[in-house]
């Protein structure tokens, strides 16, 4: 699984490189499209032994890991290992797009940025008939991920806007801690309907500097939307989902859900928020150095230390909080989450 997406299925069928493009070939034959999230904007701090081959970490960090040397002498190499890391999915594993991790912390001041080297190679692997889709997770709302190449652009198909969650989360809760700070309800959220993202280019108080770009003229379709994800959900002290919010109703929900699907943007919808699912997403880890497993912990406490969080922060190395995180499916049929998966499933066929 990757960033929560997980594939549950019998690993004599689909155990191993072979097994995954069956997998994926399978999905294909149930008129599913894959896209697959790759992170090239840092690698781990455990288990990562690429740098012990050459200089591929001499660029800028992250707060995640080492960050890829992206130019310089060493460059090219480092750029050519992962594009064809993303050819590798995408043709030899049948995947149908790629999302990019965190793409605006790849730093690179090059004559050509990588991400015009990545879709020209990926745009000569697609065809008329199976054309390979990019898409930018970027919290920055910034046009150039998705301005055609002829415009001074990347000519990704979408980018990632998380304007319209912040919006959303902070009308129906209430929320104004953290990143939630900069956002004022219901007047954001009418805002970011209207124009897809919220800021573009105002002052930012959590960040402390001005943020994003005009998207005005842009195609909506190129908007990347949601009311609740993994990152939203899973990055909150307890993993709790927008239904488990104390100040939150299932109406509420329906409506926030209502908001997405049926706006001009791309909606995207998390595993189990169509039927609000009872389990929580959790952080979870299963890093084996002890250092790093407690420092881990360690940071998930200090990040959560504030007055606005209370009760204990679980450990993410504790296996209860993965298997806290795995669906009940026969929820399903029982209420209220029968009730909400038939309201998902009518705005989808509407």
């Amino acid at each position: 699984g990757y960033d929560g997406v997980s594939i549950h299925a019998p690993n004599h069928l689909y155990g191993g490189p072979d097994g995954l493009k069956r997998l994926i070939d399978s999905c294909h034959e149930r008129g599913l499209a894959v896209v697959v999230d790759v992170v090239y904007n840092h690698m781990g701090s455990e288990g990562n032994y690429l740098a012990k081959f050459g200089p591929y970490f001499t660029g800028p960090g992250t707060a995640w890991g080492f960050g890829p040397t992206m130019q310089g002498e060493h460059a090219p190499a480092v750029r050519q290992f992962f594009i064809d890391n993303a050819l590798m999915w995408l043709r030899d594993y049948h995947a149908d797009g790629l999302r990019l991790d965190a793409i605006d912390k790849v730093v690179d001041n090059s004559a050509k940025h990588f991400l015009i080297e990545l879709i020209e190679a990926v745009g000569k692997l697609s065809s008329a008939t199976w054309k390979r889709v990019l898409t930018a997770e970027s919290p920055s709302n910034d046009p150039v991920f998705v301005k055609p190449l002829a415009e001074g652009g990347y000519g990704l198909e979408a980018h990632w806007v998380d304007d319209f969650h912040h919006a959303t989360r902070t009308t129906f809760t209430g929320e104004r801690h953290g990143y939630y700070i900069d956002y004022r309800g219901a007047e954001d959220l009418v805002t970011a309907l209207r124009q897809g993202a919220v800021y573009e280019g105002q002052h930012s108080e959590h960040l402390g500097k001005p943020r994003g770009k005009s998207l005005t003229g842009l195609p909506p379709s190129t908007f990347l939307i949601c009311f609740q994800n993994h990152d939203q959900i899973g990055n909150r002290p307890t993993g709790d989902r927008f239904s488990h919010h104390p100040e939150a109703t299932l109406v509420q929900q329906q409506i926030g859900s209502a908001f997405t699907l049926l706006s001009p943007f791309t909606p995207m919808i998390f595993m189990g928020e169509e039927w609000a699912a009872s389990t929580p997403f959790q952080f979870f880890t299963d890093h084996q150095d002890p250092e790093l497993a407690a420092s881990v912990g360690e940071g998930r406490r200090k990040e959560f230390g504030g007055e606005e969080w209370s009760g204990e922060i679980p450990d993410p190395q504790h296996p209860s909080c993965y298997s806290n995180s795995k669906l009940i499916w026969e929820e399903r049929h029982t209420s209220p989450h029968r009730e909400i998966l038939g309201w998902y499933s009518e705005l989808l066929r509407f």
